[in-house]
Order: C-alpha cells, then sequence, then structure tokens
C-alpha cells in the first residue's frame, strides 16, 4: 500500500511568511514588530499590523494627530469585530485610546481632536 503524499509545506513552516502579503509594505522594522505584536487567526494580522503601523505614524509623522486618530479607530472597530465588545466596553476602549493619543499629542502641542 503506497501512503499518500500531503500537499504544500509541512506543518509550522515559517518560510512564506517573510515573503507573504504585507511584506513589500513593512519594512525591517515593521516586520520585527508585526512578530511581535500578531497572534495570527481571522483579522488578528490586519489589527497587528495596524498596531504598527500607528506606532511608525506616531514617530514619522507626530502632528497628523487625524490620521493617528483614524488608525486608532479603525484599531478599536476591528478589535470590537473580533472580540464582539458589547457597547460598554466599546467606550471603555475608546477612552482609554483617547487617552493615549491625548497623551502623545499634547507634549508636541497638539490640541485634542476628540472629544
Amino acid at each position: 500500500m503506497k501512503l499518500k503524499k500531503k500537499r504544500g509545506a509541512p506543518k509550522g513552516n515559517q518560510n512564506a511568511r517573510k515573503h507573504g502579503f504585507y511584506s513589500q509594505v513593512l519594512d525591517q522594522s515593521e516586520q520585527l514588530q508585526l512578530e511581535q505584536a500578531r497572534g495570527i487567526e481571522g483579522i488578528d494580522e490586519e489589527i497587528a499590523i495596524l498596531r504598527v503601523k500607528l506606532r511608525t505614524l506616531i514617530d514619522k509623522q507626530p502632528d497628523r494627530f487625524d490620521l493617528h486618530l483614524e488608525a486608532a479607530n479603525t484599531i478599536a472597530r476591528l478589535v470590537r469585530t473580533r472580540y464582539s465588545i458589547t457597547k460598554e466596553q466599546k467606550k471603555t476602549l475608546k477612552e482609554a485610546i483617547t487617552k493615549v493619543l491625548t497623551d502623545i499629542a499634547v507634549p508636541l502641542g497638539i490640541k485634542a481632536l476628540i472629544k
């Protein structure tokens, strides 16, 4: 009896990761951050990539608070979707994100856009 050969890479193979979907838009530092941020399942990778991009955006364009806020809101929506967060939990998450972004903006002399 002949055993059937399984298709594809062996279980746990990481070869495709460095050439994956996001590899062209991430520099080496961001790729390392993504490795630390991800818990890959479903939309977790998208959440992780947005976290990395938000951190890069804050470093490279600290005065673009509008983009920081947009990215943070997108992350919040994805997290809510991923974990089926209630309205009260959403409010708490939004308050936490607002505080973090405000804490970043104030030392830079940027007025908070969130009310």
